[in-house]
């Protein structure tokens, strides 16, 4: 069995470990307090280390679930010879190098919450030092909470918009189209589980169908009908235009992280 030790346990972390197979890895957590990490590790079911030393000691892989800033301070405490996976956004592969050795094997990941419900749709990139057995781990743990797509690391910023970031923008779609639905009389807790079903069931078809979103919306959009008069509505307030720019606000910010 493989242990995995996670250097942090905030909301991700934990997302990703409700979601992994405990038959399958043994998971270790620490974090910056002892007490606050005993309560996580007991209400995540796995271990709780008394440090960040005897985390990676007794890990095969360890996992860095810490916020960007907090990265190169730990790098430069602790010296890791296993291979380490990065969920920092914005920290790149080069980066975590020179916060290193230049030999450290490193692999890149961009997780999203939905790993929580084992849906995450995950980036991944490796640097030439991580061989293919350590490779197709870290691929199983990850694809054990969802899908894995194997990047190049030029697209890691557009993919943290458009996967690691945008639930946040799609739960604000589904609320906002929720709210309208209590602004014509139905309740608000109705609303959204009719609003969240319809999305999930336009997302499948989607996926399961050879044509593109805007054919999908022609499909829809009758002749002088109701769905065509939102359409055009949503057109006129900028909808499409005001979306691109929320992606590209979150990819410019994700290159200046580190910065």
């Amino acid at each position: 069995m493989t242990t995995i030790g996670f250097i942090g346990a905030g909301k991700m972390a934990s997302a990703i470990i409700k979601g992994l197979n405990k038959e399958k890895f043994s998971v270790h957590i620490s974090g910056r307090n002892f007490e606050e990490t005993q309560q996580t590790a007991k209400a995540l079911g796995v271990n709780g280390s008394a440090s960040h030393t005897d985390l990676i000691q007794n890990s095969d892989i360890i996992i860095l679930a810490v916020k960007p800033y907090v990265v190169a301070d730990i790098l430069s405490k602790h010296k890791i010879d296993k291979p380490i996976v990065s969920i920092a956004a914005g920290i790149t592969l080069a980066d975590l190098s020179a916060m290193t050795t230049d030999t450290q094997p490193i692999v890149r990941i961009m997780p999203n919450i939905n790993a929580t419900i084992q849906k995450s749709t995950t980036g991944i990139v490796r640097n030439a030092y991580v061989s293919d057995d350590i490779f197709d781990i870290v691929k199983a743990i990850f694809e054990s909470v969802g899908s894995v797509h194997e990047l190049a690391e030029k697209d890691f910023g557009t993919f943290t918009a458009i996967a690691g970031s945008s639930p946040a923008y799609i739960y604000m779609f589904i609320d906002a189209m929720s709210r309208a639905g209590v602004l014509h009389g139905m309740p608000k807790d109705v609303s959204t589980k009719i609003v969240a079903e319809t999305v999930l069931a336009s997302a499948e078809m989607i996926l399961k169908s050879d044509e593109n979103p805007w054919t999908l919306v022609d499909n829809v959009s009758s002749p002088g009908g109701t769905t065509v008069a939102g359409v055009v509505s949503l057109e006129q307030n900028n909808f499409v235009a005001t979306v691109i720019d929320a992606i590209t606000a979150t990819i410019e910010k994700n290159n200046t992280m580190n910065q």
